[in-house]
């Protein structure tokens, strides 16, 4: 018999939309029902499950963090050489949707995306409660972004649903390939767990730190397939997520660091263990989007 708790487990299909399913079920605003009782009971096994998985991850990166260092200046150094050094980076996926994808292998691509994608600005205001005034500052101005600063037509996410109407996608959980669903997963288990707020602190930062070169190269293959205005989430975050980055570094991570060096670990974590759950679905993308190459040819 496998062991439940073993990666390889957590990160299968069945684990993933488990929580996927989950994960949508129990964000979304409900009622007051009868049987709320039996539903402490099942959100108990899922949150048991959920925290597995998130451990097992954790097994995988904890020697690295470690090697993180806890003074603000260092720590901040080692943080901003991810973009360089961390899993996943530079991977030639993203090369070869600005260059040479054709529209369905573009289609499929952003399926996956669509479906994985967790929410950037719900993430941020989970993330900043009761975090000290200067990091709840910056993350209140990042939301303020990520909200179109109060206008409907700037909103970040409503912007990806137009590009995902464009292309006429149709995101489900039991087609999504797991390690998409796991990314999604990790980041909501960081933001909605106050026992990995530092982890969603890191996680949030290094995805400022390392998205605008890979949205640049989408937006380039976007535009080179014909797509129009419908791109814009892509080439409004190949430049707006530097100044995030930037100002993340400056407002969120020194000011903790500096007044909570204990925390520098579970930051140097949450960022790791997302650009893990990044590496697997680059990996999951290849593999698939590539054997479609190779049988066409």
């Amino acid at each position: 018999m496998s062991d439940p708790t073993a990666p390889d487990d957590m990160l299968s299909a069945e684990t993933q939309q488990r929580l996927s399913n989950w994960n949508h079920v129990r964000l979304e605003p409900g009622a007051p029902t009868a049987d709320w009782e039996q539903g402490l009971a099942d959100e108990l096994s899922m949150r048991r499950l959920e925290g597995r998985f998130v451990e097992s991850q954790r097994q995988g990166i904890i020697s690295r963090a470690e090697a993180a260092p806890q003074d603000v200046e260092g720590f901040v150094a080692w943080f901003e050489a991810l973009k360089a050094t961390g899993p996943g980076q530079n991977d030639p996926l993203f090369p070869w949707l600005a260059q040479s994808a054709p529209l369905e292998d573009m289609r499929w691509f952003l399926q996956q995306e669509v479906a994985g994608e967790a929410g950037f600005d719900d993430l941020v205001a989970l993330t900043q409660v009761k975090m000290p005034v200067q990091a709840k500052l910056e993350l209140a101005r990042n939301y303020w972004d990520e909200m179109g600063r109060g206008a409907a037509p700037g909103m970040h996410g409503p912007m990806l649903d137009e590009l995902a109407g464009a292309l006429n996608l149709n995101p489900i959980i039991a087609d999504t390939v797991p390690a998409s669903l796991a990314l999604g997963n990790l980041l909501v288990a960081f933001a909605t767990n106050r026992r990995y707020a530092y982890h969603a602190i890191g996680a949030l930062g290094v995805v400022e730190l390392t998205a605008p070169w890979r949205a640049d190269l989408v937006a380039k293959g976007l535009k080179r397939l014909g797509v129009g205005k419908e791109r814009k989430y892509f080439a409004l975050h190949a430049t707006l997520d530097i100044t995030h980055s930037e100002a993340w570094n400056a407002e969120v991570l020194t000011p903790l660091v500096q007044e909570r060096p204990h925390c520098a670990r579970f930051i140097a974590e949450g960022a790791l263990m997302r650009l893990e759950a990044g590496r697997r679905c680059f990996e999951a993308y290849r593999q698939q989007l590539w054997s479609r190459e190779i049988v066409a040819a």
